[in-house]
């Protein structure tokens, strides 16, 4: 039977809330003086549902609390209702929606525990035998978990100047970083319909490329312009080449792809302008974190393995790893540690969690690509991806994970890195394999 039916008269009704305008809280805890007590909130956009449980496994009527107008009512209440008790107050991360309560929580100095988001979806079933989940019963379960001890304090920590700033730059950074691609993306289908041939000549991220698009919007006008192969000279410098100012032109003059309407020119102008906007904003966050940056002992040492800007984005999304016990717990963090589900005799394939920040990874993904162009490590990748039938993605997750590990050691350890450290094994077992045997 249901826990919070048992207490509650109207069994079909044993989640419906009552307002937090109208809960008698003297009446409350003089039901049950000095008891112990778990609050767990379930945090949604506009309404928050709070229960409490007691320690014989009983729950009162969830409270509902508009967010964020009754917060600090419901706050105030708690505090009333806490005196004279122990109370432990738990919820699970919501983004963004649930800090507003954190902070008045935080205020009236009472400690906040975080539940883990799985724990609770996993709970769920355990609960009252339904895996159905609900406002009501996701507040009943996150103080059930705190009740026994699956809570983690979570201290809402007020930031200073420093960390402010450069949580905006890392925000800002990587969502120009995101615009950009999604500009590229289209500009790439722009492309492939109207001159397929520029992509075989330049790159499609070519500064060249997309000067001449801003300009131009196609190859026809490019084509038209007597003055084209020196505004392409200029652009590109010394990085462009006579053969290939050239190709780009005959490309231009040549191309069968579908011709193109003054509206479709424009269409090309308008998104070659946003990527180049986009890559100067990147540019300046770049630039900006590296000056916040430049005395920081922590990110400069993992700037010189994975880049400043890089660095900047872990320490913002995954902490100090000074905070961590291990690399492995910090590797965790990033949700690059590997789990696996089998049952009897059939034995699930290793993956990573993926319970950790999504920024963070997509980062570290970026600068794995990077490294894996350094010699010695390029030998390291091919040979781990001819080990796993030429599976590019697991062989670059592998980087990932020896990264996260190495980024740890150097960051909070302040050891020095060495690739040869971390990529040694699989090349010597490698090369022993390839050894001819006698």
């Amino acid at each position: 039977m249901n826990r919070v039916q048992e207490v509650i008269p109207m069994r079909k009704k044993a989640y419906h809330g009552v307002c937090v305008k109208d809960v008698d809280v003297d009446s409350l805890a003089s039901r049950r003086p000095g008891e112990a007590a778990a609050v767990g909130f379930d945090v949604a956009k506009k309404e928050l549902l709070v229960v409490i449980r007691w320690p014989d496994g009983r729950f009162e009527r969830p409270w509902r609390v508009q967010n964020p107008g009754e917060i600090g009512m419901a706050v105030e209440k708690l505090k009333g209702f806490a005196m004279g008790r122990s109370v432990r107050v738990a919820l699970e991360p919501s983004g963004t929606y649930g800090d507003a309560l954190r902070q008045a929580l935080h205020e009236a100095e009472m400690e906040v525990l975080r539940i883990s988001p799985k724990a609770a979806h996993d709970y769920a079933e355990v609960f009252d035998g339904v895996p159905s989940q609900h406002d009501g019963k996701d507040a009943a379960v996150v103080a059930e978990l705190a009740a026994l001890g699956k809570g983690r304090v979570w201290p809402f920590a007020v930031e200073d100047a420093w960390s402010e700033e450069l949580t905006y730059w890392v925000d800002g950074l990587d969502g120009q970083r995101r615009i950009s691609d999604l500009w590229v993306g289209r500009m790439e289908g722009l492309l492939a319909r109207h001159w397929p041939e520029a992509t075989r000549v330049l790159k499609i991220t070519s500064g060249t490329l997309l000067r001449a698009l801003a300009r131009y919007g196609g190859p026809a006008a490019l084509a038209g312009d007597a003055e084209a192969e020196e505004r392409l000279r200029r652009w590109g410098g010394t990085m462009l080449t006579a053969q290939k100012r050239q190709a780009l032109l005959h490309s231009a003059r040549a191309t069968q792809g579908i011709r193109q309407g003054p509206w479709q020119q424009r269409e090309v102008r308008d998104c070659a302008r946003e990527i180049l906007q986009a890559r100067k904003n990147v540019r300046q966050g770049q630039r900006e974190l590296r000056r916040l940056a430049w005395n920081h002992r922590v990110l400069q040492a993992q700037g010189a393995v994975v880049g400043v800007p890089t660095a900047c984005v872990l320490w913002v999304n995954v902490g100090d790893p000074r905070q961590f016990d291990s690399g492995a717990a910090y590797r965790k963090a990033m949700g690059l540690n590997l789990v696996e589900r089998s049952s009897g005799e059939e034995v699930g394939r290793l993956h990573i969690s993926k319970r950790g920040s999504a920024r963070a990874r997509r980062w570290l993904y970026f600068a794995a690509l990077r490294m894996v162009q350094r010699v010695g490590v390029r030998s390291w990748y091919e040979a781990k991806k001819a080990r796993d039938s030429d599976e590019a993605m697991r062989a670059l997750v592998a980087v990932m994970r020896k990264l996260a590990l190495a980024l740890y050691q150097v960051g909070a350890r302040q050891e020095r890195f060495d690739s040869r450290r971390l990529f040694a094994r699989i090349l010597a077992k490698t090369r022993a394999a390839a050894r001819p045997r006698e």
